[in-house]
């Protein structure tokens, strides 16, 4: 089981009141609601191995020397060039995420992220060198590009808060955007999407993409069609595909998620108790986590 834990946390955030609170005072709604939701993930599905995926560089210079709008509108303080730019993140979660690093290294449970790559791209490496069937948990379609049926790779994706799950697999892509896991890569870059920064080809949505993607096979079969005049493209069509060649070719690259993240030494396997007791129990009373802490350990001990 690998979870996008960024992604994981926000909709603890929230989900969960920022009532909930440290003794001290201090809002602690993200940390709860994320422990409360991996122990009940641990204890729906049963993982051998759960590994807590982090965003090392949010926003990847790589990926925005490509596409220079990639997530720019999320950027809430620009840095030299090199470092990673500051995420525009809420107040009161962004003092949580040290304290949900602290205990997720606490109870045992393994925390990778490697710069300068998203938490997506952690994923997508670990993905690939599964040797068996994985779960993976976002609330980012992003995502849905690793859906297999053929090796047993889902996707987890919370539909309200994160107590309800859609359990995406091909049959769930097929009949939401008419494309697998592969195809979903290029329906995304087509179709674009504002919250990543990413333009999409204009004039062309989702549907149109997926009809597309039906008719032509994969993006090279809709370029390629492109310069065919007696494919059946509008002239529409046409035209705002070949004025988007430029975009084309470098957005695979930005959407794709990495397979080839170089991993840190880590053990995956799920704890079946706490690794640093001592240091848990001060993190529980200090933040107020005892009883959430106590939920997630009863939930690996079973």
């Amino acid at each position: 089981m690998l979870l996008d834990t960024a992604s994981l946390y926000y909709r603890a955030y929230f989900g969960v009141p920022d009532s909930v609170r440290a003794p001290d005072g201090t809002p602690v709604n993200a940390v709860r609601g994320l422990l409360d939701f991996i122990g009940r993930l641990v204890q729906d599905h049963h993982p051998d191995d759960l590994v807590a995926c982090m965003d090392a560089d949010w926003r990847p210079a790589w990926r925005v020397d490509l596409i220079p709008t990639y997530k720019a509108h999320r950027v809430a303080v620009e840095t030299p060039a090199g470092q990673a730019d500051v995420e525009e993140t809420p107040d009161t979660l962004s003092p949580q995420v040290p304290v949900i690093e602290a205990v997720l290294d606490a109870v045992g449970i393994a925390r990778v992220g490697v710069a300068p790559y998203e938490a997506d791209d952690v994923i997508g490496t670990l993905t690939g060198l599964a040797t068996g069937p994985v779960d993976i948990v976002t609330g980012d379609r992003d995502l849905y590009q690793l859906v297999d049926d053929a090796r047993g790779v889902r996707v987890l994706y919370p539909l309200k808060g994160v107590g309800t799950l859609q359990v995406t697999d091909e049959a769930v892509l097929r009949e939401k955007y008419g494309v697998d896991g592969r195809g979903y890569v290029d329906l995304a870059l087509l179709r674009g999407d504002p919250s990543d920064g990413l333009p999409g080809v204009p004039g062309i949505g989702e549907k149109t993409a997926a009809k597309l993607l039906d008719a032509y096979g994969d993006l090279a079969g809709i370029m390629a069609a492109v310069d065919d005049p007696a494919a059946k493209l509008t002239p529409s069509q046409r035209r705002r595909l070949d004025e988007a060649r430029e975009y084309v070719a470098v957005a695979p690259k930005v959407v794709r998620v990495a397979g080839d993240v170089p991993l840190p030494a880590f053990d995956p396997v799920l704890p079946r108790e706490a690794r640093d007791p001592v240091a848990l129990s001060e993190l529980a009373e200090r933040w107020g986590l005892r009883g959430a802490l106590q939920r997630l350990l009863s939930a690996l001990h079973s």
